[in-house]
């Protein structure tokens, strides 16, 4: 059995309105898919988190290299990917070329040995994960505290138990967005906040001591992934767990991280970081360190399914009789890609997302939506 194809295609749509948050203002989603294809016929897809054309021209590197291995050597195959680019991207977006590839490769093994992944990862220690809603972001409205406040509303009123806002725009603002939203949603839903690392140290911790009060789960990259000592100084200095490592590639990157004491959650991108067979490592790791691991997630549903079936293989550090809900990562901005590309069962219901027994990731690909967004319309069907 060998690998015969290796393709990949920038998918792009405008947006109907533009986003923003601390950093950047949006009025697209462009991502970066792949599809691997064996000589027996079976089609495995993946994708890349970071800028689309980058992470193509990087699986353009690769793909060399790997035609015509046996696409079940996952390891192998990983071990070759990054060898041959450990010389001049140890960190960074060809890693994200890497992890398209090798989850595209885990929904081809699964799909040509007729198993679920999470089968093949080792098994599910559970049936469903608990998604919380990635929303809140700035636009260029009349009222933002009102269209904060009403979109929080709107996820509690969906049944989400879970939810993150955005914050970066000054504490002052900061301060007042979230206290409003916390009387919005009440008490028993879980709030947490990420300001893309908006603040240096002095200023984050500012912020966090200003709205402990509110019940905050977790305070996500609140400052420069560069500044692990200072990651490890601001937890020292509040209540809200600190969270992080979107920005960090590989097990070595995040064995800094933990070494330093960064944060009480880590945020791997599985489709960034390594993909599954470096995200599996990456989670062992985190447990040496008795840390929480709940994985970055944004994308299409190729990096939603992904997600799913290895947030449904994490070990609970520590065990007890009642185990508590694992969260993943459900963003709920406009993403027309998302939500045409792939059509799965893997949906949410009761506050909660049942994960899928079907061969490998367990979706549906839509092709006509990989024409109809193609970035390149040479791609576009004979």
């Amino acid at each position: 059995m060998k690998i015969k194809s290796i393709e990949s295609f920038v998918l792009s749509d405008k947006l109907d309105e533009s986003f923003y948050f601390s950093q950047w203002e949006y009025s697209e989603r462009r991502i970066c898919i792949v599809k691997v294809t064996s000589d027996t016929g079976h089609v495995g897809w993946g994708e890349g988190y970071g800028p689309a054309t980058v992470i193509k021209a990087g699986i353009e590197l690769l793909t060399p290299f790997l035609i015509g291995q046996n696409p079940l050597e996952t390891e192998t195959i990983w071990s070759t990917m990054y060898r041959r680019t450990l010389d001049y991207a140890r960190r960074g977006v060809l890693v994200a070329s890497i992890s398209a590839i090798d989850v595209a490769l885990w929904d081809l093994k699964g799909k040509i040995m007729d198993l679920p992944v999470h089968l093949l990862l080792g098994g599910k220690k559970r049936d469903f994960i608990t998604p919380y809603a990635t929303g809140m972001y700035y636009n260029h409205c009349n009222d933002l505290e009102a269209k904060l406040v009403n979109e929080a509303k709107q996820y509690v009123d969906m049944g989400f138990e879970v939810m993150k806002m955005k914050v970066g725009l000054g504490i002052k603002q900061d301060v007042e967005y979230v206290k409003k939203v916390r009387e919005a949603i009440g008490p028993n839903i879980k709030l947490a906040i990420d300001s893309n690392h908006a603040y240096n140290l002095r200023e984050a911790i500012q912020l966090s001591n200003a709205v402990e009060k509110y019940d905050i789960a977790w305070f996500e990259e609140p400052i420069s992934p560069e500044n692990y000592e200072q990651y490890a100084e601001l937890r020292s200095k509040t209540t809200i767990p600190i969270s992080g490592g979107e920005c960090e590639y590989l097990r070595f990157g995040f064995q800094t991280l933990l070494k330093a004491n960064c944060v009480d959650i880590v945020q791997p991108d599985i489709c960034a970081s390594g993909g599954l067979t470096e995200a599996k490592r990456i989670a062992v790791l985190a447990s040496v360190y008795g840390v929480e691991l709940i994985p970055h997630t944004w994308g299409t549903g190729i990096a939603i399914s992904a997600a799913l079936h290895f947030v449904s293989n994490l070990d609970v550090m520590p065990g007890r009789l009642k185990t508590p809900n694992c969260l993943l990562e459900y963003d709920r901005t406009e993403n027309a890609l998302r939500e045409e590309l792939t059509s799965t069962d893997m949906v949410m219901k009761d506050g909660k997302i049942k994960i899928s027994d079907k061969p490998g990731l367990g979706f549906e690909l839509n092709e006509d939506a990989v024409y109809k967004y193609a970035l390149d319309q040479t791609v576009l069907k004979a």
